[in-house]
């Protein structure tokens, strides 16, 4: 299905706008929490509906693996399978191919199960059919993701490889388009522009990849190991080449100086682990920066985690409480600081399009990068 951005306010290059999906309507700019194995970690649908998020990501590679996409399809499909009424953004592995290293051919990626240790190669058709019976809203095409810095023939294979695999993973979605029906529920595809921090390529590859044609577009192999100010002109050379209409989609970023960084540059749409995995190592988002809670200061603060913030956790229990649970490794602490970096990173974006709409974007930018820059 492609996909359309409808734009309905800018301030600069910042843009808010709504992406319209056979399933509803997102709003953009928008973070989606991942959630790699058909769950974001310590929460449940509930949780997640309860705190108005209407898009995650599950992991193609994992759920291929556990428990299988044959079985998820014979469940319903991912949404009836967890319970879940809103979006699911499915990755491709192209990830796992910088973090797990596997051998990499024209044909496809092959890994050792995380799991058994049982070898499994993922190929562009492959993962289209993957993503296909797990039944996600939208899919991302199999790409090279290299880590950086990474020398020139690296970066240069990886988006040339990415190219072919994309037309490859373009053909066996649009030939398979009868099976991608679920009760008159139609997937979108996205491609995926590489290039490393050469602005030159990232132009290149975002030329070759709208070139084939996809329902929306993302920017990958970014935030593997370079600054965010090497990030930004590559990210900015990419942009700029992609289409105004559809969505943009920045993968793996989440901190907050990069998010209102790629805002201010126009990407629509982010997912990262970070508040999740934050909150499983005791380290809370707040709008005055990054609290540890394992501090011996907050033993006996009787104050929430953030003062500002409406959310669930910060309505009822205090730092004090909270830093017992997590000290004794109780999975309550885990579940409700996941409750709150979630809620408060979704408000922090949710922020940035309201500051959009209202002409102040340059201002809220500030604010966010004085604490956070």
């Amino acid at each position: 299905m492609h996909l359309e951005l409808d734009q309905s306010a800018s301030d600069g290059e910042a843009r808010t706008g709504s992406i319209i999906t056979a399933r509803g309507v997102l709003p953009t700019p928008l973070f989606m929490p991942v959630g790699t194995r058909a769950a974001v970690k310590t929460l449940d649908s509930r949780d997640l509906e309860e705190l108005d998020v209407p898009l995650i990501l599950g992991n193609t590679y994992h759920l291929m693996l556990r428990p299988g996409p044959e079985l998820i399809a014979q469940m319903g499909g991912l949404h009836r399978f967890m319970n879940w009424s809103g979006h699911v953004l499915t990755d491709s592995g192209g990830y796992q191919v910088f973090s797990l290293r596997p051998s990499v051919t024209e044909e496809g990626a092959t890994f050792r199960s995380t799991y058994d240790g049982s070898r499994h190669q993922l190929t562009p058709e492959g993962a289209v059919e993957i993503q296909t019976l797990l039944g996600a809203d939208i899919q991302m095409v199999l790409d090279v993701c290299p880590p950086l810095p990474s020398p020139d023939r690296v970066l240069r294979e990886a988006v040339d490889r990415t190219v072919r695999w994309a037309r490859r993973a373009r053909t066996a979605f649009e030939n398979d388009a009868s099976r991608r029906e679920d009760g008159g529920l139609v997937q979108s595809q996205f491609g995926i522009c590489q290039g490393g921090v050469d602005t030159a390529l990232r132009r290149e590859s975002a030329d070759r990849t709208v070139e084939i044609g996809f329902d929306g577009y993302a920017i990958g192999g970014l935030s593997v190991g370079e600054s965010r100010a090497e990030m930004l002109p590559a990210l900015a050379a990419a942009v700029e080449r992609l289409p105004r209409s559809q969505p943009r989609y920045l993968m793996g970023v989440g901190d907050p100086a990069s998010i209102v960084e790629a805002v201010g540059l126009g990407v629509d749409l982010f997912d990262c682990v970070l508040p999740t995995r934050h909150a499983r190592h005791g380290t809370v988002l707040t709008n005055s920066g990054k609290l540890n809670l394992k501090r011996s200061e907050f033993e006996r603060d009787e104050r929430p985690l953030d003062e500002d913030c409406p959310c669930p956790v910060c309505s009822r229990w205090t730092r004090a409480y909270l830093r017992h649970l997590h000290r004794l490794g109780e999975p309550t602490a885990a579940r409700l600081l996941t409750i709150h970096n979630v809620h408060w990173l979704s408000a922090l974006v949710a922020g940035l399009r309201d500051a959009i709409a209202e002409g102040r974007f340059v201002q809220e930018r500030a604010r966010v990068l004085d604490v956070w820059g």
